[in-house]
């Protein structure tokens, strides 16, 4: 364990495999090609796995499916898990268009239908909750349940400061080149979790791919840029706040699970979207991280699984929601 929360070793000290052990590469593994009216053709690596009934994990920037390892075994005890790579990101083929939040929504609208699990259940983890919230919005029969991951969605003051940055080519080409100077180095230093010895070469070689060519470089500026745009986020909040102001409810039953400590994405995050949506359940993990699905992922499971299970009864009301 490290000697303080959030304290990175040094990269030449990472394991080449993960001291907890995962069955991600376990699981079955296919491209699935589709084509969406805003990002045209593309194809998707997405892993399979478990049984019962459907649930799609999503996962956030500069990582991939493969930040699920640790809790597919227990969600696939009850679920069968399709966990795909968004594009340009973990074994996916790049998109040739931005790649805007609204894109990236309605590309998993597409995908349900494409994978006929329509109405399925839902777990996405900070950019990919924050699509996942922008899916149900789009189209209200896409999921039926929403847990979302220590999202972002509010436009934060570093966002304004990052699209500023990249808004110009010579930005763009400084962004770029910093990550192609090493991209495993990269990932190592970007990726922050609470046990930080939970690293390895294995996960910086997965999540540092698609940085180490062009058209991945290309895709993480567009995520950067493009998916996290503060002015899509702030029409976003308009939105909500809308909603809220009108008496209407989020489309699906939502849980919001955020840590009390996280680098990436202020915990005032999840405050804020739950007072713009009064029907969600805000639930904080004590000494977790953004990616609670790696540090806790006991703790995370039997949220998720807890609320799952209370929508599948039927249950209009959180009462016993399972808490960290």
């Amino acid at each position: 364990m490290p000697s303080a929360p959030f304290r990175r070793g040094a990269f030449e000290e990472l394991p080449e495999r993960p001291r907890v052990e995962h069955p991600y590469f376990d699981m079955s593994a296919r491209e699935v090609e589709l084509s969406t009216p805003s990002l045209g053709r593309l194809r998707l690596h997405l892993r399979t796995s478990g049984e019962g009934p459907p649930l799609l994990l999503v996962h956030g920037l500069m990582t991939s499916g493969y930040s699920f390892r640790h809790v597919a075994l227990p969600l696939g005890r009850r679920h069968s898990l399709f966990v795909p790579d968004l594009p340009g990101a973990g074994r996916s083929g790049p998109a040739e268009r931005p790649l805007t939040a609204e894109a990236l929504a309605e590309l998993l609208v597409v995908l349900v239908d494409e994978l006929g699990i329509r109405g399925c259940r839902v777990v996405g983890n900070s950019m990919g909750g924050y699509l996942c919230l922008r899916a149900a919005l789009r189209d209200e029969g896409a999921f039926s349940a929403l847990v979302d991951v220590h999202s972002p969605g509010v436009p934060e003051p570093r966002l304004w400061a990052l699209s500023g940055a990249l808004s110009t080519r010579a930005g763009r080409a400084l962004c770029e080149a910093l990550v192609a100077h090493d991209p495993h180095r990269w990932v190592h230093r970007n990726v922050h979790y609470r046990d930080e010895s939970l690293k390895s070469r294995e996960e910086a070689r997965e999540y540092g791919a698609p940085l180490a060519t062009t058209l991945g470089r290309a895709a993480f500026v567009s995520y950067l840029r493009d998916t996290l745009d503060p002015r899509a986020m702030r029409e976003f909040v308009g939105l909500l706040r809308a909603r809220r102001n009108a008496g209407r409810p989020f489309p699906i039953p939502l849980a919001l699970v955020y840590s009390t400590e996280d680098p990436m994405v202020p915990p005032r995050v999840g405050e804020q979207l739950a007072a713009l949506i009064p029907s969600a359940e805000l639930t904080w993990m004590e000494e977790s991280s953004h990616f609670a699905h790696v540090d806790t992922p006991e703790r995370f499971v039997a949220i998720a699984e807890g609320f799952f299970h209370a929508q599948s009864r039927g249950r209009t009301d959180t009462q016993g929601f399972p808490r960290s």
